[in-house]
């Protein structure tokens, strides 16, 4: 923040002139588009609270912590006035024609290690985090002094709630942003101004009487329409938690080590999803189609090397162990392997609690 929310004078701008000359930044930064979203979320507030109140968070801890401060953004920023939402669209550029047939393919693999496509390349956060960062400045230096803060992923907003009301999409029944002619591959991003942006309008939804996403998640996780139950579903159980993956669910993960894409893949309206135009977000070689076997031979020291500037890396070793620990035994569920069973044993006797009991796990499935 370059200024005291709430202290600037900049009540003289024409607004939409302001709002073009944004669009224009934010595309030269790589952005998709551009929304501005009022604060007012009260009406968000009921559900939000009642998601909480059903447990469905799992151990993300800090979204009960923060409470309704979520749908409140000038709570985390007096004078907060609006919210300029962003998307970037993260399919990598050379991402085929027919790739969600591709990701299919690779999950039928199972001695193959499947990656959640947006973790492939580099780091979103850090990405997104400088570009916003970036446009705020060209605003400030356009209008004078501003007060302001960015947000990617990082802080108890309600990001699709925001990008929703501002016109970036509607909420898909996955809860994901959709947008109809990109489909839900993209990030989202928020700066927080006190400086009143002309709105931009919200857009219908499109989802109609589809039910692909709900139907095709591996852990039934999509409760019903608009909710899910983290604690099933396979993102939060690779990604966010840090205790034993539950042992009904340790099957239906299959190959999946870092995060989900099936309700992604399913959704009909990715087929317009587009392709990056920021190298960010190429694939690293190691993590394109690689087997599992070649990822649990990684020591700890190779992991930091090769998760350098991911957003893989802040699982940690551990975590990382303990999620190839599950697919392994997955694959040795689909077909007995010498080479995996003796993978397992090796790594058995150093490996900590946790991993440990993954390992024994994966070992006894294959009996």
């Amino acid at each position: 923040m370059s200024s005291t929310p709430g202290e600037q004078q900049n009540t003289g701008f024409d607004g939409p002139a302001l709002l073009e000359q944004l669009r224009g930044w934010g595309s030269a930064l790589g952005f998709s588009q551009i929304g501005v979203a009022d604060i007012d979320l009260a009406s968000a507030e009921a559900g939000l609270l009642a998601w909480l109140e059903a447990g469905h968070h799992g151990r993300m801890n800090y979204m009960a912590a923060h409470g309704l401060k979520r749908a409140r953004p000038a709570e985390l920023l007096p004078g907060t006035l609006r919210v300029i939402t962003a998307r970037m669209d993260y399919l990598p550029a050379d991402t085929p024609e027919g790739w969600q047939a591709i990701e299919w393919q690779g999950l039928g693999k199972p001695s193959q290690a499947q990656v959640s496509i947006y973790a492939r390349g580099r780091d979103y956060h850090k990405v997104l985090r400088h570009r916003l960062q970036q446009l705020a400045s060209k605003l400030e230096q356009a209008i004078g002094p501003l007060g302001y803060r960015v947000f990617t992923d990082s802080a108890p907003v309600l990001e699709v709630e925001l990008a929703t009301r501002s016109g970036l999409g509607w909420r898909g029944k996955h809860t994901l942003t959709l947008d109809r002619e990109a489909g839900s591959m993209f990030f989202l991003g928020e700066i927080l101004v006190d400086l009143s942006l002309p709105l931009t309008p919200p857009t219908s939804a499109h989802c109609g009487q589809c039910s692909a996403c709900i139907d095709v998640c591996p852990t039934q996780a999509i409760i019903a329409p608009y909710r899910v139950d983290a604690r099933r579903c396979i993102s939060y159980l690779t990604i966010e938690s840090d205790e034993p993956i539950p042992l009904a669910l340790r099957p239906l993960i299959g190959n999946r080590i870092y995060g989900c894409d099936d309700c992604q893949l399913a959704c009909p309206w990715n087929k317009f999803a587009r392709r990056s135009t920021l190298t960010d977000f190429d694939a690293r070689p190691a993590l394109q189609a690689p087997t599992l076997l070649e990822l649990w031979r990684w020591d700890e020291s190779e992991f930091l090397r090769r998760t350098e500037g991911s957003a893989i890396r802040r699982i940690g070793f551990e975590r990382w162990r303990r999620n190839l620990a599950v697919a392994l035994g997955n694959a040795l569920r689909a077909a007995d392997s010498a080479a995996l069973r003796a993978a397992l044993l090796a790594a058995r006797p150093q490996a900590s609690a946790l991993v440990g009991e993954h390992i024994d796990w994966a070992l006894s499935e294959s009996l």
